[in-house]
């Protein structure tokens, strides 16, 4: 082999780890202009591997379902993958690095989000611990897979940007003079005697003759409906119906949130089998809101709001043991209740539950409090144990006293804040 031959990158499946790393980026899907349902992420990434983009907008939909990284999946794409007409990404345009449609203002929004959604993902999702890390991961090796497998089919040709073209140059200009000298005759100006016709001159001296437009073509034939649409609705209905009938007649499992999780894993596959015969995208429309309807279930705690709890502020100061309630329930208002005018030695166990407003409890300075506490969407501030944000984990601990009073206290909210301090 010679020294001054250059190293042609492989691409396909004999090409390595880095080289099919650093392929992808330089023929990243493009973000097509037409046949977008949003940004395009979806369809440019189905149209560059050759798959339906149907399925690709389900394994986003399912990914923000179970584990809540299919929102960060696609602001990346979003931010690094070009749009159709553009030379660079939105965030190689923000850094100077081309010409991008995207205003640099909406790219640092773009990078803005890209944070909560971050950290949405690295939280462990909706479901269990580590799912939406783990899911991504998993994402981003099935995205290495299909371009090693797929890359080398439908190329993007990026567009380069124009090179100024020199104004003149001696090359250029003996060029010209030889064309002109031996093309036509000699010309003392090296001008190109074609450059003296008249552009829109005719034979006969007048304008030429007007051409009519081109007749419009044809409307393309529509295709055969498929009727993997109806027959998914339909079973996904019957599966809706029959949870719901579960449900009512007590059966534990089929609570709200399953009976939607099962409705929309239905809509799901349907999805993925009309993607195969080009039917079923009017399920889009049923997936995403079963999809929101599924993200609000799982994420706030509507089992804390109660028809019977009332609504209201509630007011208690029990001063004796059996004044205290065993619990102290509102849907939606603000409760506080206070335990310091407790006797000595008192030994009380009671529970809070708001559904929607903020919860607050005053212990006695010297009692030991076996605390929990609990809150959808919030703050929570239970004995200096301090949390924040949605969904937050139980803050469950014991703290001591020395007046001999033991207290025993559970309070959990819905949506509000939950303080628990010494009086």
């Amino acid at each position: 082999m010679s020294g001054s031959e250059t190293h042609v990158p492989k691409r396909g499946p004999a090409a390595g780890f880095e080289e099919t790393v650093k392929d992808f980026w330089r023929s990243r899907p493009v973000r097509p202009v037409a046949g977008r349902k949003f940004a395009g992420v979806a369809a440019g990434i189905g149209y560059r591997y050759g798959i339906d983009p149907t399925v690709v907008r389900v394994a986003l939909v399912a990914a923000t379902v179970f584990g809540g990284f299919g929102v960060f999946v696609y602001l990346l794409g979003w931010l690094f993958l070009p749009q159709e007409g553009d030379a660079v990404s939105a965030f190689e345009g923000l850094i100077g690095r081309g010409r991008a449609s995207a205003s640099p203002a909406f790219s640092v929004l773009l990078l803005i989000l890209l944070f909560p959604g971050l950290t949405w993902t690295l939280s462990g999702g909706w479901m269990t611990d580590g799912t939406g890390l783990i899911g991504f991961a998993l994402m981003a090796v099935a995205l290495y897979l299909l371009h090693r497998n797929r890359g080398q089919f439908n190329r993007p040709a990026m567009p380069t940007p124009a090179q100024p073209a020199a104004a003149f140059s001696m090359t250029s200009a003996s060029a010209a003079s030889t064309s002109t000298a031996t093309e036509g005759g000699w010309d003392p100006l090296a001008a190109d005697p074609s450059a003296w016709d008249l552009p829109n001159a005719s034979p006969s001296g007048g304008l030429p003759p007007r051409t009519p437009p081109p007749p419009p073509a044809p409307p393309a034939p529509r295709g055969r409906k498929s009727k993997i649409g109806a027959a998914t609705f339909g079973i996904a209905a019957l599966v809706a119906g029959v949870g719901t009938v579960l449900g009512l007649d007590g059966e534990a499992w089929f609570t709200v949130q399953h009976v939607v999780g099962l409705t929309l894993g239905v809509v799901g596959i349907g999805l993925v089998a009309g993607s195969f015969v080009r039917g079923g995208r009017g399920l889009i429309g049923l997936a995403v809101p079963l999809a929101i309807v599924g993200m609000a279930l799982t994420t706030v705690p509507f089992e804390s709001f109660s028809v019977k709890g009332g609504v209201g502020d509630l007011n208690a100061t029990p001063s004796q043991v059996s004044e205290v309630l065993p619990e102290y329930h509102r849907s939606a208002g603000n409760i506080d209740v206070d335990l310091t005018k407790l006797p000595a030695g008192a030994s009380v166990t009671t529970k809070v539950s708001n559904g929607a407003g903020n919860s607050t409890v005053l212990v006695p300075a010297g009692a030991e409090v076996k605390v929990s506490c609990e809150t959808g969407a919030g703050e929570v501030d239970c004995l200096g144990q301090s949390r924040s944000g949605i969904g937050e984990d139980t803050v469950d601990f014991t703290a001591p006293g020395d007046n001999g009073q033991k207290i025993t206290l559970q309070v959990k909210n819905g949506v509000g804040n939950v303080e628990v301090r010494r009086g």
